[in-house]
């Protein structure tokens, strides 16, 4: 019967030591993993929270600051709008494209004739 692999719980004051040391010591995840003994994603849920980043939370694209628009919104808006209007007709060519090479050229049941 295979055992259950061990579920190491840490209290605050520990998660709270290791975020410290790893922000005054800059170290990356795998760094942490290696010193702490704690996998890199772990270490990652823990410091997110700790940044003020929610999982659930969007960032906001149009912010306005001291009541002036941000100019970066508005052409990112219209880029991805222009991505969203062209993006299936790519997506249909790569797929046809790719069942294509998969089928060896051979056309579909009730696929017209190419003529050339």
């Amino acid at each position: 019967m295979a055992r259950k692999k061990q579920v190491w719980r840490y209290t605050k004051a520990q998660r709270q030591h290791i975020l410290e040391t790893a922000r005054k010591e800059k170290l990356s995840g795998a760094q942490v993993q290696k010193r702490f003994g704690i996998s890199m994603w772990t270490y990652y849920s823990w410091r997110s929270p700790a940044r003020g980043i929610h999982a659930k939370a969007r960032p906001k694209v149009a912010e306005k600051q001291n009541g002036i628009a941000d100019d970066n919104a508005d052409i990112r808006s219209a880029v991805r709008a222009q991505i969203q209007q062209v993006l299936p007709g790519v997506i249909r060519e790569e797929v046809e494209a790719y069942v294509t090479e998969i089928l060896g050229g051979r056309r579909g049941p009730g696929r017209p004739r190419t003529r050339f």
